[in-house]
């Protein structure tokens, strides 16, 4: 957008409004001054063919400061971009997993394997669940604020159950169907959190 339209849109969706709006103002400048440039040249010539005023010679450099601010606004915008590009790229892996395939559920020699290396973990049909005691309700609210941000990273979100200083987690993956990997990585990491 930021190339291939006016310089700064892409920067302003990109929420840049600084860069976005330096851009565009640049961009708008240097092309009221090429429209200018380009009428003072027309003008005279109209002038001429319906009337008899001789042209007068009009000076490059209005239309020559006009195009430099524009590159300059364009230049501005494709170091914007590149860097938007660069950010992008930076992003965690895990943050794209919201768009991978659906994990596969696993079948019950897994889960009853998984379930050995998960102490503490309970099992009920489709569901895998565990109680925390913490020594008071502010160290289970911190539990569950760790909790959530583990969740949101994974893009994989557990049933919540706050009582005083105990927390309940249930996991499970409804788009599979059942219990998968993630429901047993995100039950190890919750434990690492009750640990600490």
């Amino acid at each position: 957008m930021n190339l291939f339209a006016t310089p700064g849109l892409g920067s302003l969706m990109a929420g840049r409004w600084f860069a976005g709006l330096g851009q565009l103002f640049l961009a708008l400048l240097g092309f009221v001054l090429v429209l200018v440039w380009f009428i003072k040249i027309i003008v005279p010539y109209y002038g001429q063919m319906f009337g008899d005023h001789p042209a007068s010679p009009v000076t490059w450099k209005i239309g020559i400061y006009g195009a430099i601010i524009f590159v300059v606004s364009w230049v501005w915008s494709l170091f914007t971009s590149i860097s938007l590009i660069r950010a992008a790229s930076r992003e965690k892996r895990s943050k794209m997993e919201i768009f991978a395939a659906p994990a596969a559920k696993l079948d019950e020699a897994r889960i009853i394997s998984a379930l050995t290396t998960l102490p503490g973990w309970k099992r009920d049909g489709l569901i895998i669940s565990q109680t925390f005691v913490f020594k008071d309700f502010l160290a289970a609210m911190q539990f569950v604020n760790a909790v959530a941000e583990l969740a949101e990273a994974a893009q994989h979100h557990p049933d919540i159950d706050v009582r005083w200083n105990k927390v309940a987690l249930a996991l499970t993956t409804h788009d599979a169907g059942g219990l998968t990997q993630k429901d047993i990585a995100l039950a190890r990491q919750f434990d690492a959190l009750a640990v600490k």
